[in-house]
């Protein structure tokens, strides 16, 4: 079933949601929470971000009109699944043992994959 225009609706929705993600919602967190809160918000929050993104990615694959752009959006799923079940429970437990040095790299990884997707995302719906 192919239908490119709703496959490319979904693509700029997941770009809306990154940007709004990256732009307001974690500053704001970190700003206006007491530490211990923001954290908790935050490993709430990122499952549910990278579960919703995944699902979307694969919904917008499956209606994706080519091979290239299908893809691509299931190299994004995979990139949030692997997010959701390997990167964010590492990161969490680099966090919790204050191994500052691996929750670094490991959350500089989360950030670049965030970037790699939304580039993805932005050239699949350049004209």
């Amino acid at each position: 079933m192919n239908n490119p225009l709703i496959s490319s609706y979904i693509v700029v929705a997941m770009i809306g949601i990154m940007i709004f993600f990256t732009i307001a919602v974690a500053p704001t967190v970190f700003k206006v929470l007491p530490a211990e809160w923001a954290s908790k918000y935050i490993r709430s929050f990122f499952p549910k971000y990278y579960a919703v993104l995944g699902v979307l990615s694969i919904l917008a694959a499956f209606l994706a009109s080519n091979a290239l752009t299908s893809s691509l959006l299931i190299v994004c799923a995979v990139l949030f699944l692997f997010a959701l079940w390997i990167l964010t429970p590492a990161i969490n437990k680099a966090s919790d043992a204050k191994e500052r040095k691996k929750f670094g790299v490991l959350h500089g990884l989360s950030v670049v994959i965030n970037v790699v997707q939304l580039i993805i995302f932005v050239y699949l719906i350049w004209p």
